[in-house]
């Protein structure tokens, strides 16, 4: 007599509950497939719609393929399906491009001009974060990309079994499914402003489909454009002829923009830096105009906005970036250098090769090496503002050679992650930067919320605009013409969704008939711009100001 539960025995029972195990890993695989491509198919590609009702959606795309699975053969059904799981996993990759351009540059991923800020991204990871930080960023990225098309295309495989196992019931469901679609399309049933009826995989497929033929036909047009140049054969002696002996420093404040002096969060306290400097420039003999320039960029990309400013072409992109590069373009510093101004470029944030600097031809270039910052790191890696305007005025503006200079100036306190920023010193204190040491740097916080992030943001560009501000008021003599600008507006952590391109733009100067040649463009008076101040392109600048200051 063998002992073992009545009615079978304990192989049996044991086999019994192993098959039970398998049938719910199966199931549990199953379940996980289908949320894995629901997922990335109804998955939004703007940052702004990515709430859980975005998902409440039925995709067409889907229930096609799915019908197609189940009316063909058993080898073709099998190709299809892995043709269609590679493909869906590339437009999740594609998707979730979508979703980081749109939450840090407000525009979708670019797949033909992108591929170059990849590189970008890093350097910034790098500077603001320490490298082992921008490795593993780096490092995730290479997982998710080549990790989530074989997910999705063992999931869309793992389904198409059951779908043919389950035949007339995966019928039933389809149809049902094409039924509803059909009556949501009609009546355009919508759950968080995103139709249940869903086609945005076709959607965004033919969008960037036809961005990249935009792209190839643009090479042709944008060539065209920089030819074009009213000013490009005009003598040097009839450029610029109403600035002669000034110094001319064209600035630009990183993640300046519009909703520093406008939304309601900052522009009470960036409006009484702007205002209380202009009271204080007023007294030194300085005074002011301001207006908005809309930049070609938005949450990053400052080197399109410097060319866009500089050069009088809308530079949008890396492809027209490139391409200006490669030209003979003159741009508003050539303009200076062909009126026998010394030109001179300051860019503290430049660590690296910069090839930029052979195009735009200064006669005197200061990176991050040669400006010989010797205190903490802040911000994005780089010396305070304040350190780089002491610096330019020891290296140009205190040599007094009588050849008078245009400098184009980056100030990059201002610079996302907006991280903590240094007290502001005695200007005879400021040295090598050493004294910057008692402030202990940039903090080492990695997790903020949006709340401290915008009080970060909007304490940089005070700290960065009294920085300016104070210079002027302590340096500034008779022929000084400051022109400062935002490069762009911060990210849209910072400014929220579907805010302005505008920027802020202003001339300071203690000559009134500087300020008189600009009279016609309706700027307003003061470092702060209204609402109502005008707002030009920031490609028209260079045109209109050759135009004004011309003979």
């Amino acid at each position: 007599m063998r002992d073992g539960p009545p009615g079978g025995t304990a192989d049996d029972g044991t086999a019994g509950a192993g098959r039970a195990r398998r049938a719910i890993v199966a199931r549990l695989t199953a379940v996980l497939a289908a949320l894995l491509v629901l997922f990335v198919l109804t998955m939004p590609y703007d940052f702004g719609r990515l709430t859980p009702a975005a998902f409440v959606r039925i995709p067409l795309e889907a229930l096609l393929v799915v019908a197609l699975l189940l009316a063909l053969p058993s080898r073709w059904s099998r190709l299809v399906a892995t043709l269609a799981g590679v493909a869906l996993g590339l437009l999740g990759l594609l998707k979730l491009l979508d979703l980081g351009f749109s939450a840090s540059l407000s525009r979708a991923f670019d797949p033909v001009l992108d591929w170059a800020l990849l590189d970008e991204g890093f350097a910034f990871l790098s500077e603001s974060y320490g490298r082992p930080a921008a490795i593993g960023a780096a490092s995730a990225l290479a997982v998710v990309v080549v990790g989530l098309p074989i997910l999705v295309t063992l999931s869309v495989r793992r389904l198409r079994r059951l779908a043919i196992r389950h035949r007339t019931a995966t019928t039933r469901l389809v149809a049902a499914l094409v039924v509803l679609w059909v009556a949501c399309a009609a009546f355009n049933v919508r759950v968080s402003g995103l139709p249940v009826a869903d086609t945005s995989a076709t959607t965004l497929a033919n969008g960037h489909g036809f961005q990249v033929r935009l792209r190839l036909d643009d090479r042709e047009t944008f060539g065209a454009l920089i030819e074009d140049d009213r000013f490009g054969d005009t003598p040097g002696d009839q450029l610029l002829t109403a600035l002669r002996g000034k110094n001319v420093v064209v600035a630009f404040v990183e993640s300046y923009g519009r909703d520093a002096v406008e939304d309601p969060e900052f522009a009470p306290q960036v409006g009484a830096v702007l205002d209380g400097g202009t009271s204080r420039l007023a007294a030194a003999g300085f005074a002011a105009q301001s207006g908005f320039l809309t930049s070609p960029t938005f949450g990053g990309g400052s080197w399109l906005a410097h060319d866009t400013l500089l050069s009088g072409l809308w530079i949008d992109n890396d492809q027209r970036h490139r391409t200006l590069l490669a030209s003979d373009r003159m741009t508003l510093n050539g303009a200076f250098r062909r009126a026998n101004w010394q030109t001179v470029g300051v860019m503290p944030a430049v660590t690296r090769a910069w090839p930029e600097g052979s195009f735009f031809g200064y006669d005197r270039f200061y990176n991050a090496k040669t400006l010989a910052y010797r205190g903490p790191k802040f911000s994005f890696g780089t010396p305070p503002d304040q350190y780089t305007l002491a610096s330019w005025r020891r290296l140009e503006q205190a040599r007094h050679d009588g050849t008078p200079v245009m400098t184009e100036l980056a100030l990059v306190s201002s610079h996302a992650p907006w991280t903590p920023v240094p007290p502001f010193v005695d200007w005879a204190t400021v040295g090598d930067g050493s004294v910057f040491r008692a402030a202990g740097g940039a903090s080492d916080e990695r997790r903020r919320s949006t709340t401290q992030i915008r009080a970060d943001y909007r304490h940089s560009i005070e700290y960065t605009m009294g920085s300016l501000i104070s210079y002027v008021q302590t340096y500034g003599d008779d022929d000084l013409v400051f022109i400062v600008l935002g490069d762009h507006q911060p990210a849209a952590v910072v400014t929220g969704e579907n805010a302005s391109r505008d920027v802020p733009i202003s001339i300071i100067t203690r000559d009134r008939a500087v300020l008189d040649r600009i009279s016609g463009w309706g700027w307003q008076d003061g470092l702060k711009p209204g609402p109502q101040a005008p707002v030009w392109r920031m490609d028209a600048f260079r045109d209109r100001f050759l135009t004004a200051f011309g003979p």
